[in-house]
């Protein structure tokens, strides 16, 4: 069975198509990706206009290289899938209407899918079928996010989440006091690995007995790094962006895996699943590693290039809804900002 995913939640066109074999296993065929990320560096942040502007421009260019990067046409492909949530409003609309159009056009069916199941589904590309209860770290721009996932198209549960900024976000606003490009991710983990991670004690948001178990805030880790700068400059002493990096870095990896740790042996969970673009954070892929092993837990994560938005990992969940028998979407489908987790819910 082959299936075509389409990406667009966004401000990243994606498609990908996979193929699932006998086994339940997934080879991955082509995974195109076109961003308009320098488009929306100069305003330090995702202009939704720009973004659904950008994807309607790249969705054929980038259809036409998948197809020709998996030596197909789109007559080859079994079904499609689409995420149709969540994201940006505008952004789902252009990946919904093409999904829509292509499955028109060659007469194959449509399955609307979620973008954070995706992010999930993107590890079975690497490392195969997921056991029956697993745990799901979900850490992007947006989301940051404990899942509790009991089949990726029958229950995934969420028991945590932020309840201010994402992990991403924070990166984003900590690089932009510290004078670094957007998106601030790699940049702050390139200049972290320079630095020294204790040379400042930087606050663990929602780490007290009295807070929710596992849920995240970062907001308070931004502001303490602002306030901390500002003292600093007001002095007139030179910045140590080295250390301020490595040293909020430390301090968004240690509250991650400390919770994603807690949450597995709370649930009796041995496997946990780290994906979306933080995934790809070197210090946190390093930590979560480091408290697995000790806790006996089993550590998946996709390579770089899955973490981030696209079409592979929408692919992927399409061949898994499709595996499960699921009815196909109906014509009526639409793009659903806030859409449930589970298929068909």
């Amino acid at each position: 069975m082959i299936v075509l995913g389409i990406e667009t939640s966004c401000d990243e066109t994606g498609v990908g198509i996979v193929r699932r074999n006998a086994d339940g296993t997934l080879e991955l065929l082509a995974d195109e990706v076109a961003s308009s990320v320098e488009e929306h560096a100069r305003f330090g942040g995702v202009v939704p206009e720009i973004a659904s502007r950008a994807h309607l421009q790249a969705m054929a260019p980038t259809m036409r290289r998948a197809l020709d990067a998996a030596g197909m046409e789109l007559s080859t492909v079994d079904a499609i899938a689409v995420t149709a949530g969540p994201g940006l409003a505008g952004a789902l609309m252009v990946g919904v209407a093409a999904a829509k159009a292509y499955a028109a056009a060659s007469g194959k069916p449509l399955y609307g899918v979620n973008h954070l199941a995706g992010h999930v589904a993107a590890d079975t590309i690497e490392h195969g079928p997921l056991p029956s209860r697993c745990l799901a770290l979900l850490v992007s721009g947006g989301h940051s996010q404990l899942l509790l996932v009991e089949g990726l198209t029958e229950k995934i549960t969420e028991i945590g989440a932020t309840i201010d900024d994402a992990a991403g976000e924070a990166y984003d606003k900590v690089a932009r006091i510290l004078g670094l490009p957007y998106p601030g991710g790699p940049p702050i983990d390139k200049l972290a690995k320079q630095g020294d991670p204790r040379a400042i004690a930087f606050p663990r948001g929602l780490t007290g007995q009295r807070d929710a178990p596992f849920d995240f805030s970062f907001s308070g880790l931004k502001t303490a790094v602002a306030r901390w700068v500002e003292k600093h400059e007001a002095t007139g002493a030179e910045i140590p962006l080295a250390d301020v990096a490595a040293s909020f870095q430390e301090a968004v990896a240690d509250v991650l895996t400390a919770k994603a740790i807690r949450a597995a042996r709370e649930h009796n969970v041995d496997t946990l699943v780290i994906s979306g673009g933080v995934a790809a954070n070197s210090r946190l892929g390093e930590l979560a590693r480091e408290r697995c092993a000790a806790a006996g837990i089993t550590l998946r994560i996709p390579r770089p290039r899955l973490c981030t938005d696209n079409g592979a990992m929408i692919a992927a969940l399409g061949a898994h809804v499709v595996a499960s028998g699921a009815k196909p979407s109906p014509a009526t489908l639409a793009a659903d900002t806030s859409l449930p987790l589970v298929y068909g819910s």
